[in-house]
């Protein structure tokens, strides 16, 4: 069972990391940018955690390495998946190819960091983000999926969703934005609005990423005392601490009755985030039959980082 973790505020949550510090006794003295930041509001050393908690965080969510990614290999390996990506991109355009790659995952999880990986090289002309914010009092009013259908891509375009319509079975479902028949009819409907995308000739590709409780805290922890991280945070992020069982009640429904055989889920485990960048990446080139693919230079996918969504689930899932 996941572990839920205690407290029902932000302040609260954020505290079980600052008793955490104050039993490591950490010798350390307050970053002087980050305490002009108001990096000390929930009464927490406003640096690094100590290596201990950091440690414990990385094991937590049954998290199958017990040491981390050495920085210097990842960029060995990140540089030639780079260079296919160049060379899907390429194919995309020459080919007309509408290729869509969809993020889901906890608050935290590193959606946005791994996006960053695969678009940090390519035309931003051709390679699309996608962060939509809450719909507007118009959207709201609108077919539920429409405001995702004008953001798909034309011919010769990759488009990445940070976020997706699966927000309505994630936060707005945890949080009570919907109501749960609102839920239940997305989950219903999005395995055929997926399957038109798809025999329209979208190639979709959906990834779930995911970390323990535990690393959640850590990461919310460290972009709150972190003022060029700051701005990722919102309330709803740290509402996600002591929700942390209901979100993976909401995640395990979503994989379970969304994925499919035309747009299955794949689950990556995130505590270690240069193994998650490398292996979306990974991924993503395999489930592509591209031109002059080197499957060399790709590599290996890892079977520890990367699983099924029905495999996921078989072995326990969020929950």
């Amino acid at each position: 069972m996941a572990k839920t973790v205690p407290g029902s505020r932000p302040k609260a949550a954020l505290r079980l990391v600052a008793k955490a510090e104050q039993e490591a006794k950490p010798d350390r003295k307050r970053a002087a940018a980050r305490k002009a930041a108001g990096a000390e509001a929930f009464d927490i050393e406003a640096d690094t955690l100590p290596a201990a908690i950091v440690d414990a965080a990385f094991r937590s969510g049954d998290y199958p390495y017990g040491k981390r990614m050495k920085r210097k290999r990842y960029e060995q390996e990140l540089a030639p998946l780079q260079i296919e990506l160049q060379k899907l991109a390429n194919w995309v355009r020459e080919t007309k190819e509408r290729i869509v790659i969809l993020f889901e995952g906890r608050d935290g999880a590193g959606k946005g960091g791994t996006i960053g990986r695969f678009t940090q090289h390519l035309n931003p002309r051709q390679a699309r983000v996608v962060a939509l914010s809450k719909p507007s009092d118009s959207e709201a009013g609108q077919w539920y999926f429409q405001r995702y259908v004008t953001q798909m891509p034309t011919a010769g375009e990759i488009t990445f969703f940070d976020r997706s319509w699966y927000n309505r079975a994630g936060v707005e479902r945890v949080m009570g934005f919907c109501t749960p028949q609102q839920t239940d009819a997305l989950l219903h409907e999005a395995p055929a609005f997926e399957g038109m995308l798809v025999r329209d000739g979208v190639r979709l590709i959906k990834l779930f990423i995911t970390i323990g409780p535990e690393m959640q805290m850590v990461r919310l922890h460290d972009r709150w005392h972190d003022p060029l991280k700051r701005w990722k945070l919102s309330p709803i992020d740290f509402e996600a601490i002591p929700r942390f069982a209901a979100y993976s009640q909401a995640f395990d429904d979503m994989l379970a009755r969304s994925s499919t055989p035309w747009a299955p889920w794949h689950v990556i485990r995130g505590n270690d985030k240069l193994r998650a960048r490398l292996n979306a990446i990974r991924h993503v080139l395999l489930a592509i039959p591209y031109k002059d693919r080197d499957e060399a230079a790709i590599g290996k996918l890892d079977d520890k980082v990367v699983v099924t969504a029905e495999h996921y689930l078989h072995k326990g899932g969020e929950t």
